[in-house]
């Protein structure tokens, strides 16, 4: 058996050696750090001394930028700040270098890496120089300008892989610069911490710890549950309080309230799968979830919306009559409640009484978002991080508890191999799972150095798996599930983003992230399928990489007004879904999604009402996602008051422009996603479905699926209630039928 639990408060996790793999060769990294220099620049004035990292600007538009910045800047030090930020490459910064490395060796799977080298190996020979860039002079020896003039055309190239690079490119570099640029906050006045709440120790949970050995560990137990997330963490409650003996494990790790929220490098480190660097396949959208202990329910933004009529009554339709139940409506209540749900303690930001005043302007259906924030005000906005004051009641505030003082155990670190199964007459039986178990440090960090790594064998009676909509259904492959409906019906409530300028500060990442959202148009087709508009979360690190890169002076002042901006998410609840499936090399996660004509379709009409909000409100500028359309900048004879509202001439032409440039492709939008489901569907058949009615997978006995991946289509609201909601019932059903006399397998 194992040799002890543990319960300590642990560090904040150092970051993973840096592998001594050399990705790429020398001449190759030379190009990729021109072009990270041609993406974050540093922007000076025709009499400063000139470099291939310095983008040269004429004297009175770089004088003019100093100047905006430097009226924007809330310190005495604004004339250094704005200097500083201007003249700021991302390759002078000390540890963009070391991180570039570490995320190509441990973030990018293979074929990327294969793609990128080879761009960059094309880069450094005459014929593919011409090819590429229409000169066989090397990219990093052409003068900064014609390398800016390259690198933005390689957005329309004809070559798709050259567009990907271009995409892949942007999102990192601009990532890298918010994440580590040493200019950025202080030039935003934006602080690494809440202004808002006191720290407030949380529940210091234990885990259970392996002495090294060569031989698999052995525990035996009633219940395992996959994943210490939305599903996972209701289900171990429930079994845990009907007397079963619970073992919960997570490949993530948990971390105190005392360590919340985290900078932004250790927290995409932390908190996030790979890093918070998850994309689709085409590179057009970033795919945020939570890999950390409680999952997603640690880093949301505590939206807890209930599942709408008419997307219960279409699963029911699906044969699946529970959804529009009392007991489904039950099981909605129950974790409401324990959470402590409510719209009644809201205090809403800026940029969520704007969603809520500019609908009533223009007449449409708008309305609080109830939080769970255990009914009480909760302000830090810095939640994507991890919530610092314990307000945000998720799973480690709630079930996570509640299962631990019922006598279930935890077990970080683990990664779930495959699913383990005896063969009785009844069919495939789950028996238990083989993992691996990554031990903390020796300081209890997760760096990796001096820690244990032990093979672990545990048996149960009951196997759960609640790894999400993009683990699970790799677990079930890896498992011999055969069924060609596992990883497909994928939907990721696609977002594009809209932000608008105003000549008022709004410090958008201060206050609750997201409780307001409008309800107008999620019917857009009469089947249910359309959107919701929403605020969203502007801590820099989250929003700045999704704002559209024209070139690198552009970027720093877009990012500039981040103070005066307000952010809006036009979240589509699609028709169409992608599929995720196993990487061939290393079998990480990857994801087969484009966003469909039809549903690009809604995401145009989103940015037009988010931009008619934003304008209704006194907007100056309005910026979307897609990049191929130009920001609104109203006119300086567009009065704010004007009569006409949103009728303006100005305003209704761009609007116009807007839905005759809409995109022909998904790769022409930076997309983002928060929300997985579906991947593997609940339905009464196995010809159409993963899991039955009763969460468990269809051709075996004893092995549940609970979380977001079961539901049968796009929930149209934030999903973790429903997530939460199907736990519930189904983890009371799994308790049930344990109480049965067993029956001969």
């Amino acid at each position: 058996m194992a040799e002890h639990f543990v319960s300590f408060t642990p560090l904040v996790a150092p970051l993973t050696p840096v592998s001594n793999e050399q990705v790429f060769n020398d001449l190759q990294w030379k190009t990729l750090l021109s072009l990270a220099d041609t993406v974050i620049p540093s922007v000076r004035g025709p009499r400063s001394r000139k470099s291939r990292a310095t983008k040269v600007v004429p004297q009175a538009k770089l004088d003019a930028a100093l100047e905006t910045l430097k009226e924007s800047i809330r310190s005495p030090d604004a004339d250094t700040l704005a200097t500083q930020y201007l003249e700021e490459n991302l390759t002078s910064i000390p540890d963009v270098r070391q991180a570039l490395q570490r995320l190509f060796t441990q973030h990018v799977h293979l074929e990327g890496r294969n793609g990128l080298s080879m761009i960059l190996t094309a880069l450094n020979t005459k014929a593919g120089s011409l090819l590429l860039t229409g000169s066989m002079i090397p990219i990093q020896d052409q003068p900064f300008y014609v390398r800016e003039q390259i690198f933005q055309a390689w957005a329309d190239s004809r070559l798709p892989p050259v567009r990907m690079v271009y995409r892949g490119l942007t999102a990192m570099f601009k990532k890298m610069w918010v994440v580590f640029s040493p200019a950025l906050y202080p030039t935003l006045g934006v602080p690494l911490v809440p202004i808002h709440g006191s720290p407030q120790n949380g529940f210091q949970f234990e885990f259970l710890q392996f002495p090294p050995g060569q031989k698999p560990e052995m525990i035996e137990t009633d219940v395992l549950v996959i994943g210490s997330g939305c599903g996972g963490s209701v289900t171990a409650k429930n079994l845990a309080e009907a007397g079963k003996r619970v073992i919960v494990v997570d490949k993530g790790y948990s971390f105190t309230t005392q360590h919340f929220p985290m900078k932004p490098n250790e927290g995409f480190n932390n908190l996030f799968e790979n890093a918070g660097s998850v994309t689709n396949d085409e590179g057009s959208m970033g795919v945020l979830f939570g890999s950390t202990w409680g999952g997603g329910g640690t880093v949301n933004w505590s939206a807890s919306l209930q599942t709408q009529g008419y997307v219960r009554r279409e699963w029911a339709n699906r044969g699946l009559p529970f959804f529009t139940s009392m007991e489904f409506q039950n099981s909605l209540d129950r974790v409401c409640q324990r959470m402590g749900v409510s719209a009644d303690y809201i205090n809403h930001n800026k940029a969520n009484r704007m969603i809520l005043e500019g609908s009533r302007k223009l007449g449409y259906a708008a309305k609080a978002v109830p939080q769970n924030t255990g009914g009480s005000t909760h302000y830090c906005g810095h939640c994507t991080l991890g919530c610092h004051t314990g307000g945000k009641k998720g799973p480690i505030e709630t079930y996570l508890v509640d299962a631990a003082n019922a006598g279930a155990t935890f077990i970080e670190g683990f990664n779930v191999d495959r699913v383990l199964f005896s063969k009785k007459k009844a069919g495939k039986v789950a028996s238990g799972v083989l993992g691996t178990w990554i031990s903390r440090d020796a300081h209890f960090g997760v760096s990796g150095l001096g820690a244990v790594k032990r093979k672990i064998i545990i048996r149960a009676k009951k196997v759960v798996v609640a790894g999400g909509s993009l683990h699970s259904p790799l677990l079930l492959i890896r498992s011999g599930i055969k069924n060609s409906n596992i990883g497909r019906n994928l939907y990721l409530h696609p977002v594009a983003i809209a932000h608008a300028v105003f000549d008022e500060e709004i410090r958008p990442w201060e206050g609750a992230c997201l409780t307001a959202a409008v309800n107008e148009f999620e019917d857009m087709d009469g089947q249910g399928h359309g959107f919701k508009l929403e605020a969203l979360s502007m801590l820099p690190a989250a929003i700045l990489p999704i704002f559209t890169w024209r070139d690198g002076l552009d970027f720093k002042l877009q990012a500039a007004k981040l103070p005066r901006s307000a952010g809006f998410i036009t979240l589509v609840r699609e028709r169409d879904p992608g599929r995720v499936y196993p990487d061939p090399n290393d079998g990480r996660v990857r994801i087969d999604y484009s966003v469909s004509h039809f549903d690009r379709n809604h995401m145009i009409e989103g940015l037009i009402a988010s931009a008619k909000i934003a304008y209704i409100s006194g907007a100056r500028e309005i910026h979307t996602s897609y990049r191929d359309m130009p920001p609104f900048v109203r006119p300086a004879d567009d009065s704010i008051d004007s009569p006409l509202g949103v009728n303006e001439p100005a305003f209704q032409s761009w609007i116009e422009e807007l839905r005759r440039k809409a995109p022909k492709t998904s790769d022409r939008v930076m997309w983002a996603s928060a929300h997985q489901m579906g991947s593997c569907r609940m339905g009464s058949s196995p010809r159409y479905s993963v899991v039955d009615a009763d969460g468990q997978v269809w051709g075996t006995k004893g092995l549940y699926v609970v979380d977001a991946s079961i539901f049968p289509s796009a929930s149209g609201v934030n999903p973790m209630v429903t997530n939460m909601a199907i736990a519930d019932h189904l983890s009371r059903k799994i308790a049930k039928s344990m109480e049965l006399p067993t029956a001969r397998l």
